[in-house]
């Protein structure tokens, strides 16, 4: 029996599609850890202009990326030592943002600062807090900790797309697009029609979806065939987690058909997870990190190579959806999206960040 939750409010009406704007209060994904270096890089979170390095200690700093004298970008100066020099007139400031050396003044100007945002390293990504720095507080980044658990092997990219977050999140949540949009890769019959649960407590929505006897999709199947010899019918899972504000887990695969896979015994399979991280650069430009990282033949840096080029080009067909749908929105700025069943992971998350903005007494669209 299908069962789903949507909100009450939205469950008999369409929902707006002007753009959706982005909490300030909460930790985004800034950079791939192997991204952030000794040499400075520029990066626009929440559409703020950042510039990130690593001190001596290796430990990553986030500042805005702009000079207090004459607004020269950081990102284009260099890091001594723990600091950074501004690259027009050689101003130096230190991690916390204060100015430690201003060239031909006799005294340093006490206004000198630039802001400097609380900054994580953690699941292989660099985290940066926009909002208040008072409140931000490490614990409350998502768990993404198959990315750095010794159990699970993979790699992913990042991608650039012109459109706003939310549409992104859209997607994740509802892979029934799968069907109609990946045929050759990871789509096929019946998802659109199969059975699934949403369910929503605090910041956090799950989405399950299990395909019962049904036959692998190409990737799927190709994976199958590798660990276990198998070509026949399987039992597949989506496991879908949203975590405030923008990161997404998808807890997928497939086992022989009949082997408990559904009540917890995945042995005759295989299982992979999605792990996706959704950072706002400006109301229509999102970058896109993800991975898929596996359980099986972990050492292997060959089957990770062909998974992460296999997967890029599945969600190139996603992006260049996403973007003609942006273009769409703002030929049509006064239409309204209609909700089917399988948009309740979606309508959450809306209803999620809506309230996180209007507590934050910020505008929730732009």
């Amino acid at each position: 029996m299908l069962e789903r939750t949507i909100p009450e409010a939205e469950s008999r009406s369409s929902t707006t599609n002007k753009t959706l704007n982005f909490p300030l209060n909460t930790w985004y994904v800034a950079a791939w850890d192997r991204e952030v270096t000794r040499k400075p890089t520029a990066v626009r979170v929440a559409d703020r202009p950042l510039v990130l390095y690593r001190t001596e200690d290796n430990r990553p700093v986030a500042l805005a990326d702009a000079c207090w004298h004459r607004l020269a970008p950081l990102s284009m100066g260099e890091v001594i030592g723990d600091d950074i020099r501004c690259p027009y007139h050689g101003i130096v400031y230190n991690p916390a943002g204060r100015c430690v050396s201003m060239p031909a003044q006799e005294s340093l100007n006490p206004s000198a600062l630039v802001p400097s945002f609380p900054v994580v390293e953690r699941h292989r990504f660099v985290w940066v807090w926009v909002g208040d720095p008072l409140a931000a507080n490490p614990d409350l980044i998502p768990d993404m900790h198959q990315m750095d658990d010794p159990a699970w092997a993979g790699d992913g990219e990042t991608i650039e797309l012109d459109c706003n977050y939310q549409l992104v999140m859209d997607n994740l949540m509802d892979l029934t697009h799968e069907e109609f949009l990946h045929t050759s890769s990871i789509g096929g019959g019946g998802l659109s029609e199969s059975d699934f649960t949403v369910q929503h407590e605090g910041d956090t929505v799950r989405l399950q979806r299990w395909m019962i006897d049904t036959p692998a999709v190409p990737f799927m199947k190709a994976q199958m065939r590798a660990q276990h010899g198998y070509d026949g019918n399987v039992d597949r899972w989506q496991l879908i987690e949203y975590g405030f504000p923008s990161v997404i887990r998808i807890d997928v695969g497939v086992a022989k058909t009949g082997t408990g896979a559904p009540e917890g015994d995945r042995s005759q399979g295989i299982n992979g997870f999605v792990m996706n991280a959704i950072t706002p650069v400006s109301a229509t430009k999102t970058k896109y990190f993800w991975a898929w990282m596996r359980n099986y033949d972990l050492q292997s840096q060959l089957l990770t190579s062909q998974i992460r080029a296999g997967i890029s080009n599945v969600f190139k067909e996603d992006t260049a959806m996403l973007q003609a749908q942006q273009q769409a929105i703002e030929s049509n700025p006064d239409y309204e999206f209609y909700n089917l069943n399988i948009d309740g992971g979606g309508m959450w998350i809306r209803r999620i960040l809506e309230r996180a903005l209007e507590a934050e007494g910020r505008p929730v669209r732009l």
